[in-house]
């Protein structure tokens, strides 16, 4: 199966690419506290989740979401014409890191996809070239919430070193010249809540589709998902999601 449907299906009831609560997306909006008409950009904007809540906070503004994932920015077309929405979000379907800076964003967001950037200290510098001298710059990043096991380190993929602790994620923070005024720690169920929606809803789509050619490799990626994450990365990734200023 192309890896962007999966990734599209998996995420067919949490849109919000990330193990937060949209509870928590709308504290973090208001604490990035920008004026009605201001202007967002969202790289790696998936199904688009965090520029519309972004545009219900700020009622004359103007959105641009960046996205290679044709499946997710249909879907996020979708969602903003169901929200009356659509002339207010402009979608873009290319690499985050293409996008052509003007500097003049409001607001900046990157959640969840600081690997176009090459991670997070990359995120820091590419992104926020986008973002006006008074602006906002919302990263959304995991950490490890304790020292990577063995286990944590194969389901993910990862080295030791492709993470922090959190205050390490800070110190990057401060060293690239942006100061932290708010920030979100995702706890464990809000983690519990987005996993099982990934599993669950790749799992269910296969069990709906029993004919589809790619019903048995969904199902099959689901259940490798659940082996990675309750084996091993359950409780040892955090993720955290920083409002962010130039210092």
């Amino acid at each position: 199966m192309d890896r962007q449907r999966l990734s599209s299906i998996a995420h067919s009831h949490h849109p919000i690419a990330a193990p937060i609560f949209g509870v928590n997306v709308n504290r973090l909006l208001r604490r990035a506290g920008r004026e009605p008409r201001a202007r967002i950009l969202d790289l790696g904007c998936g199904e688009g989740a965090w520029a519309l809540q972004a545009l219900a906070h700020y009622p004359d503004g103007h959105a641009d979401g960046v996205d290679t994932n044709p499946y997710a920015l249909e879907r996020a077309a979708d969602a903003a014409a169901a929200r009356g929405l659509a002339e207010r979000l402009t979608l873009h379907e290319r690499d985050a890191h293409t996008y052509v800076p003007d500097g003049d964003y409001d607001l900046v967001m990157c959640v969840g996809a600081t690997h176009a950037f090459g991670g997070f200290a990359g995120t820091l510098r590419e992104a926020g070239r986008h973002v006006n001298d008074h602006g906002i710059l919302l990263v959304g990043e995991g950490f490890w919430a304790v020292p990577p096991t063995a286990a944590a380190l194969a389901a993910l993929d990862a080295g030791p070193g492709d993470y922090t602790d959190l205050p390490g994620l800070l110190d990057t923070v401060d060293e690239a010249g942006w100061a932290a005024v708010y920030a979100h720690v995702s706890d464990a169920a809000e983690w519990d809540d987005y996993e099982w929606s990934w599993i669950g809803s790749l799992t269910e789509w296969a069990l709906d589709n029993p004919g589809h050619p790619d019903a048995a490799q969904a199902l099959a990626a689901a259940r490798e998902h659940r082996e990675q994450w309750l084996r091993g990365y359950r409780d040892v990734l955090g993720f955290v999601t920083l409002v962010l200023r130039r210092r």
